[in-house]
């Protein structure tokens, strides 16, 4: 269970972080910011950023819906590609998409994790998301070249949420009855 997904909420994510990188960077770069950024999201808010469906890969933990709309695999890519270009293995910001689906507290944690972790490669990025517990739980054998989905209960655990696991989980079902509710009239 994950919540919402949103394109143009991931677009301007994005931009948030290509725009303090000068509109380029490395798409595993990126990534790992926005993985960082969600996570930090969840642990202080409650809720992601983005939100879609993690996964824990050889290089670590990652948005594959993300991961899918960069390499061009994604239905909405037309609007992401519209925005956002990836040339080799950079993905370069074309495009402002704005911010009127991210509120002042998502775009401050997406400029502190850039802020804090802009010095950094990312290959020191993938060795720092090697430590989450939510990517050991889910990739314990890093010779293999996989990916597996990380429950949410996984990560919600490694944030150290018990205490609000339910709440958070109810809220989750409560978004998507509410989606199911008016998907339908």
């Amino acid at each position: 269970m994950f919540f919402r997904f949103s394109t143009k909420k991931i677009l301007q994510a994005v931009a948030v972080l290509l725009r303090l990188a000068r509109g380029r960077m490395g798409y595993l770069h990126l990534l790992k910011l926005l993985y960082i950024a969600d996570r930090e999201s969840l642990s202080r808010a409650h809720r992601p950023i983005v939100g879609t469906r993690p996964v824990a890969m050889k290089n670590g933990p990652l948005h594959s819906e993300v991961y899918n709309l960069i390499k061009g695999e994604h239905l909405d890519e037309p609007l992401w590609s519209e925005f956002i270009q990836r040339a080799g293995y950079e993905v370069e910001l074309v495009k402002d998409p704005g911010r009127s689906e991210l509120s002042a507290a998502e775009v401050r944690i997406l400029t502190e994790t850039f802020d804090r972790y802009q010095s950094l490669g990312e290959w020191d990025l993938v060795e720092i998301t090697h430590d989450f517990p939510e990517w050991i739980k889910n990739y314990p054998d890093e010779s293999e070249d996989t990916s597996r989905t990380i429950p949410f209960t996984d990560l919600l655990d490694a944030l150290g949420l018990q205490g609000v696991k339910q709440a958070i989980l109810d809220d989750l079902r409560e978004e998507a009855e509410m989606d199911r509710l008016f998907s339908r009239s």
